[in-house]
């Protein structure tokens, strides 16, 4: 199959209309603009649906509003946005409704910069608004699986009934990289009509969409389920890359860039005799644990080494939880819209190999 050059962003659309995507409702924020621009022409094209809406807080209850209905929905926006979307996407997964978000993210806190940062992990794999509920979160280190990514999220959306979070660093947004169209394997997903509010289609009750539940005892029980669920995709949905991690002395864990970063290092750090290798989560949530456990449970690994682009780590948790101190682990981190040099990466990784040897 011939590939064809595309930037992340546009790349990003594309794949959610050849998703069957049925309506976009977003606002435009650096580094992500690229995707509803390019869905403002194409979307309508396809037969489908764009609004530009007045804020953040508007699109993604247009979202809710449609998703609700039964269509394949889509927001996408960049790390301040997100954060005005949280109390939509707690709706959505107390709901039970399906959507797909892309964060493209940017530095911070606050407004930051519209340089690439990774300073929203905790907001995308801890929920990120109120209430006990958790997303989904697949993360591309290349446009390739940004793509794939964006396809397979709807299908995983509709599947769980629940919002599925596509998270980069704006880096990947704005690069351009040659693709391939592939055929995403398909699910067989369960009929929308017993809970879409769309109509009664035969039915002998209304479909009720809703996230209130007064009475307690009945609130309880529907969190009990929803855990039931997430139990479910992290039993189904976990997802990660090792390499060269069979006789690593030293594991790399990153995501996203710096990973693409570490394939660099590694090269190098393989040359002069040190034994190396990458840990790369690709669900963010669920995250790999077990088999980052694993690994930390191996003779031949002696530390790891976290690197990520954010002040002082946020994944490093997660890594320090499948770890669970049975190794040392030393962070290799920047913020502000910076990314991690090879050069830093190689020195680090020098340094925490000799500090166990």
């Amino acid at each position: 199959m011939a590939k064809e050059l595309w930037k992340g962003n546009e790349a990003i659309a594309e794949a959610a209309i050849r998703a069957g995507c049925d309506c976009f409702f977003g606002y435009p924020i650096t580094p992500q603009s690229e995707v509803p621009e390019y869905m403002s022409t194409h979307l309508p094209k396809a037969g489908g649906v764009f609004v530009q809406a007045e804020s953040e807080i508007a699109a993604i209850n247009m979202v809710y509003g449609a998703a609700g209905s039964g269509k394949r929905a889509m927001t996408s926006s960049s790390s301040p946005g997100i954060s005005l979307k949280q109390e939509g996407i707690t709706y959505l997964a107390g709901a039970e409704v399906p959507a797909v978000i892309v964060n493209c993210m940017r530095g911070g806190p606050g407004l930051g910069t519209i340089q690439p940062g990774q300073g929203d992990y905790y907001q995308s794999t801890r929920g990120g608004g109120n209430g006990d509920y958790r997303t989904i979160v697949l993360s591309p280190s290349n446009i390739q699986e940004a793509v794939d990514f964006v396809q397979e999220a709807f299908d995983i959306a509709d599947q769980y009934r629940n919002p599925v979070l596509v998270v980069m660093d704006g880096l990947i947004g704005q690069m351009m990289e040659p693709i391939e169209w592939r055929e995403i394997p398909k699910r067989e997903l369960p009929s929308k009509d017993e809970w879409a509010a769309s109509g009664r289609k035969g039915r002998a009750h209304n479909n009720i969409i809703n996230s209130l539940f007064l009475d307690p005892e009945i609130c309880n029980a529907h969190n009990v389920r929803l855990a039931a669920k997430l139990a479910e995709m992290e039993k189904n949905e976990v997802r990660w890359e090792e390499v060269q991690c069979d006789d690593a002395e030293l594991v790399i864990t990153a995501y996203g860039t710096p990973a693409r970063i570490a394939l660099t290092a590694i090269d190098i750090l393989r040359s002069e005799g040190y034994k190396v290798g990458l840990f790369r989560p690709i669900t963010l949530w669920p995250f790999p644990e077990k088999a980052l456990g694993d690994l930390a449970g191996s003779e031949h690994v002696k530390a790891f080494l976290d690197v990520e682009m954010s002040t002082t780590g946020q994944m490093i948790d997660d890594v320090r939880l499948s770890v669970l101190g049975r190794k040392p682990i030393s962070y290799l981190g920047c913020a502000g819209g910076l990314i991690p040099s090879v050069e830093d990466m190689v020195e680090a990784a020098r340094k925490a190999l000799k500090e166990v040897q």
